[in-house]
């Protein structure tokens, strides 16, 4: 496994949970077992001496810690998109409770429709990638897309119009060459949106452009 092969919001399960958690200083509920069935997500930071930028996380949303890890310790990867094409919350049991679930059934045919290149992060991609459930009734759906090219007129109004969902709070980040950045902050100021960079957050007016 390189690093160059991984992106931001990827999903990663260690080869050695027990030496992971004694190599580092990790909070008490990051536990081997813990690290063991959760996967890892790879955080937008620069690598360091071949180590993967990522961040831990349990079961609320308080439980969250970055760390560093070392390429060799990757055992496997699920990426956004493997998640979107997997379609695993077609079969979730509490599809039809939890409002996040519900409305990614709902727009996920306008999304794959839209020809797009999807995926799923946050809670719903954690639990959909690993079957540990962390949802709850007010878990927000986290979705990426991924665009090397700025988006067309018609597209960004089909994605801007899939935020107003009536049942759950839904996030979309497009990620373009130099960055990411929230769609919804693009739909409120028509142009200029903060960018996440691996070199830390920028303001930009064209997210498709090398940022100064």
């Amino acid at each position: 496994m390189t690093t160059s092969t991984l992106l931001p919001h990827d999903l990663l399960w260690l080869a050695d949970a027990p030496g992971f958690a004694r190599a580092n200083a990790l909070p008490q509920w990051a536990s081997a077992d813990w690290l063991a069935q959760a996967p890892l997500v790879v955080r937008r930071d620069g690598a360091i001496d071949g180590r993967i930028p990522v961040g831990l996380r349990g079961t609320t949303r308080a439980q969250r810690h970055a760390a560093w890890l070392p390429a060799a310790q990757v055992a496997r990867v699920v990426t956004p998109g493997m998640l979107a094409r997997q379609a695993r919350w077609r079969d979730h049991p509490r599809r039809a409770a939890l409002p996040a679930l519900a409305a990614l059934a709902r727009i996920a045919p306008a999304l794959d429709a839209a020809q797009v290149d999807w995926g799923v992060t946050g809670s719903v991609g954690f639990t959909l990638a690993s079957s540990i459930d962390v949802l709850h009734a007010g878990s927000d759906l986290d979705l990426l897309v991924t665009a090397s090219a700025p988006l067309s007129a018609e597209l960004a109004h089909t994605l801007a119009a899939l935020l107003d969902d009536a049942q759950a709070r839904i996030d979309i980040q497009v990620a373009t060459p130099f960055g990411a950045f929230a769609l919804r902050e693009r739909v409120r100021t028509g142009g200029r949106v903060l960018l996440k960079t691996a070199t830390g957050p920028v303001m930009s007016q064209d997210p498709w452009q090398p940022q100064p």
